[in-house]
């Protein structure tokens, strides 16, 4: 399972981002939808899954303050990514110059959102992750292409951000058998926080693609969203 997760994390990072020199960059209505599909799923599973599992496992009264941390700290990350994660592509804006903001900031969203692999619910998180990798990754080379127009340097950037994943999988992995000393103690806060960080991903997504119906009925919209709500309950209830 650990193998089949790495890879799963890679592929569809690095797949996503360098389908940009294949498929056209202003499709935005299919990219609406797999984000809405994307944050309606990640959004079920934290509920469903992440929030009861932090709380069942946890005796700590402040386990809370962490979530809300995590929820916080996702939006300190956006001023610098600029909405990269939420698969927004920019038109302006980096032209000349490696965007290093964005990719630390990504890379760094990248690897907190590979830890929950590492306990429990690993089938149900990993499709939402690698669904919601993709968008992202592709609005992420979207960008490098404006920025830097080096085929070699987008590629490498690319491979870097779909390592990140595995690689807060792997650390993960590691603490939560005990492999890292003292620090196994914290995993359930460290765990809180990247729920924060999902719950706020996951609403801004639903939250955006209604904004950009203008708050209009949108039946395809409303159909992925359903979807990945409905896969996430089917999951829930034969788990």
């Amino acid at each position: 399972m650990t193998f089949l997760i790495v890879v799963t994390l890679f592929c569809s990072a690095l797949l996503g981002g360098l389908a940009v020199f294949f498929v056209k960059r202003d499709n935005t209505d299919l990219l609406r939808l797999v984000l809405s599909f994307s944050g309606a799923y990640l959004f079920s599973i934290t509920v469903l899954h992440l929030i009861p599992e932090i709380y069942s496992d946890n005796e700590d009264y402040y386990i809370g303050l962490y979530v809300l941390g995590g929820f916080l700290f996702q939006l300190l990350l956006e001023r610098f990514s600029e909405g990269i994660e939420h698969g927004h592509i920019h038109k302006h804006g980096h032209h000349g110059h490696f965007p290093i903001g964005v990719m630390t900031s990504l890379c760094l969203h990248a690897f907190l959102e590979g830890m929950p692999l590492a306990k429990g619910h690993q089938r149900e998180l990993l499709f939402g992750i690698a669904i919601h990798h993709i968008p992202a990754a592709f609005a992420l080379g979207s960008l490098l292409v404006q920025s830097v127009n080096r085929r070699g340097t987008i590629i490498l950037s690319l491979f870097i951000f779909a390592l990140m994943s595995p690689i807060g999988f792997i650390l993960s992995n590691i603490i939560s058998i005990g492999g890292a000393g003292e620090i196994e103690a914290y995993f359930n806060k460290m765990m809180a926080v990247v729920i924060g960080i999902f719950l706020h991903i996951s609403t801004t997504i639903l939250f955006e693609s209604s904004s950009a119906d203008h708050h209009h009925f949108n039946k395809r919209k409303l159909t992925a969203v359903m979807i990945g709500v409905g896969l996430s309950l089917i999951n829930f209830f034969i788990h």
